[in-house]
């Protein structure tokens, strides 16, 4: 009996051994993938920016980032993108809804902005139009976790508090028919809109933290395994009489 009794504890120690490791591994792996999709992101912004496309081809091409070159005018309404720091304060991102002359609708991330201590939202006045635009076609700011609702309206000046940019919701709320999952990321170099640049992981990991992350993942399922090899050789010595 006494046998079977640690012949059992031993088969449980096992199991919870090999799901630690399973769940360490799959951790470690899920940031390894983090890291190669960032680093394939970094990689192809330099030649997205380089080959401007008007921006209805860049939004037709296949791929998230594509460098653009259009003409269009603003459309009306604002969307303040909350809980976005710079230099360590904390403020919002300016985007408006634009339209290049052929029809195509997105929204233009036109800077960021830092907020007062009381946070008072900003007035934002009409960038001018129709002009000239160009930029980095890219996927929006990450969202986070997604709580509460993604945007309300601020008063009836048609701006709006964001948390994420959800392209649906917010095409509705902006009178649009449609909105891409993407935003027009602008040249930081043109002579209005406010502080902002091209840097594609803000307030966000870099690749080498992901993999340092995998490796402490995985040093924990290495960890895990030594150890019950460990136990189990001690288990199994036999008792000295």
């Amino acid at each position: 009996m006494m046998r079977q009794h640690t012949r059992l504890i031993g088969w449980l120690l096992a199991l919870l051994a090999l799901l630690a490791m399973a769940g360490f591994s799959a951790l470690g792996l899920w940031q390894l993938q983090r890291m190669h999709a960032k680093q394939a992101m970094l990689d192809a912004q330099g030649p997205a920016v380089a080959q401007a496309l008007p921006l209805a081809q860049a939004l037709a091409a296949p791929g998230a980032l594509h460098g653009v070159a259009d003409h269009g005018r603003f459309l009306a309404g604002v969307v303040l993108l909350d809980n976005q720091t710079r230099h360590g304060r904390a403020g919002v991102k300016i985007y408006r809804p634009f339209r290049s002359d052929d029809g195509s609708v997105l929204l233009v991330d036109l800077g960021w902005r830092a907020l007062p201590p009381d946070r008072t939202l900003p007035d934002v006045p009409a960038p001018p139009s129709p002009v000239a635009v160009r930029g980095l076609l890219a996927p929006p700011p990450s969202a986070g976790l997604a709580l509460g609702p993604a945007f309300s309206a601020t008063d009836q000046s048609g701006r709006w508090l964001a948390s994420r940019l959800p392209a649906e919701g917010l095409a509705a709320a902006l009178g649009l028919p449609a909105l891409p999952d993407r935003v027009l990321r602008l040249d930081p170099a043109l002579p209005f809109g406010d502080e902002r640049d091209l840097d594609l992981l803000p307030n966000t990991l870099p690749p080498q933290r992901h993999l340092g992350y995998a490796v402490q993942w995985f040093g924990l399922a290495l960890t895990v395994l030594v150890v019950a090899l460990v136990l189990e050789r001690r288990r199994r010595r036999p008792i000295a009489r």
